[in-house]
């Protein structure tokens, strides 16, 4: 098949040589966060009912979920939530098949409901989505035009349900490695054994200007595992000192500051503290795709989409897949072809193509010397050879085997 694939060598001197970097990571706990991961794991859920019950992935997209922050009442060493957090799930998916034994209804409410508590179990300590959680749902069935051009898709090569693009980059800057390591370390299983008063509600911002790295920390901490503003304060101190000794080794080069909950006033009594390890107990909402993207971060120096990953079907929607397809055709790419400093891939659909025909792919090199011919048809094999194998993407997004958030 001949794909309209564009390999051009790209004119810029390179993240690493920019003045001033800046990156963002919303962790776990971010209310952003848990906009996309209950979103995801809806559509995880109905996906895999789908497969279990009719042998193929119905459609359904269920991006829009909206996490309206509660109210609580922390104090130094307890604490209690006044009002729930209000999370709703809303989008569209199919909640009937005719079958030829007739209508089989599709427990829609059930299964987002179910799959919303266990997101926020597995993912929290300390956050009861029994308690301090009102979960509701407004999952409508698809349009019209939607649904007939998903299930033409069924019979071949799905087709894409919107005309949109994805974009990967690769590799990841020393800055951007910094802060997806720093919260990944902060939420680990391993740090919260040691200090288990860190909540999972940690959010890093990245900043570089030349040689020198200050990471800004916003982490909730959780009230039952504080006595006093005295503890308090020593905790953010070993919060700092575990993140710089990370960094250190992490970026050499550098110069690195840390600092963590800036906000705090102790003066006033004013502290960062939460009774579930999360802002979104007192007022901090969030909402699906706010967060961070294809590869875990907000990097606004990039090339990036603005399209959310979480809570799309994983066997048509370009929103998803061709972000996914995108950093994975960037990452084998300079992996695998010599000569490359830096690589950027655009990915654009057209409604209504089959997934495997994007419009374009535009592939944006930086090479160490120069973009020769042998590299762009080394480019141009990855690229075929991803679409080659399109459906495989669908295996791995439900598996949990990439990236999405």
């Amino acid at each position: 098949m001949l794909r309209n694939i564009v390999v051009n060598e790209y004119h810029w001197q390179g993240i690493e040589n920019i003045n001033v970097e800046m990156v963002e990571r919303k962790g776990v706990g971010h209310p952003d966060y848990i906009a996309d991961g209950i979103a995801e794991a809806v559509s995880r859920e109905l996906s895999k009912y789908y497969l279990r019950h009719y042998n193929v992935i119905l459609h359904h997209n269920v991006d829009k979920v909206l996490v309206v922050g509660g109210q609580s009442k922390p104090i130094f060493g307890g604490g209690e939530v006044l009002h729930p957090i209000y999370i709703i799930v809303s989008g569209r998916a199919t909640a009937y098949v005719q079958t030829s034994e007739g209508l089989d209804f599709i427990p829609i409410g059930t299964i987002t409901l179910r799959a919303a508590r266990e997101w926020i179990r597995e993912h929290f300590r300390y956050l009861n989505p029994d308690e301090h959680t009102i979960i509701d749902y407004k999952i409508g069935q698809g349009s019209t035009d939607l649904v007939a051009l998903f299930k033409l898709g069924l019979k071949s090569t799905p087709l894409a349900n919107d005309t949109s693009f994805g974009v990967g980059f690769a590799p990841l800057s020393t800055l951007e490695n910094l802060v997806l390591y720093t919260e990944r370390f902060l939420n680990s299983k391993e740090f919260k054994g040691k200090l288990p008063a860190v909540g999972e509600d940690v959010k890093v911002m990245g900043l570089r200007v030349n040689n020198k790295i200050k990471l800004t920390i916003a982490s909730a901490i959780v009230s039952r595992h504080v006595r006093d503003g005295n503890e308090y304060l020593n905790i953010k101190e070993e919060i700092r000192e575990a993140v710089l000794n990370q960094a250190v080794r992490i970026a050499p080069n550098y110069e690195i500051e840390v600092y963590v909950n800036v906000a705090d006033k102790p003066s006033e009594g004013i502290y960062y503290i939460t009774v579930t390890g999360t802002s979104a107990e007192h007022g901090d909402d969030g909402a699906t795709g706010r967060g961070n993207r294809v590869n875990g971060l907000i990097t606004p120096m990039r090339l990036m989409s603005l399209e959310a990953t979480a809570g799309k079907n994983p066997v048509s929607h370009v929103g998803k897949i061709y972000n996914v397809i995108a950093k994975l055709i960037a990452e084998k790419s300079y992996r695998e072809v010599k000569g490359i400093k830096e690589v950027y891939v655009s990915i654009l659909s057209q409604i209504g193509r089959p997934l495997d025909e994007p419009f374009i792919v535009d592939v944006k090199v930086i090479p160490e010397e120069r973009l020769t011919q042998n590299m762009t048809s080394e480019i141009c094999g990855i690229v075929n050879e991803m679409f080659n194998d399109v459906n495989r993407i669908a295996d791995m997004i439900i598996n949990g085997n990439t990236m999405l958030f």
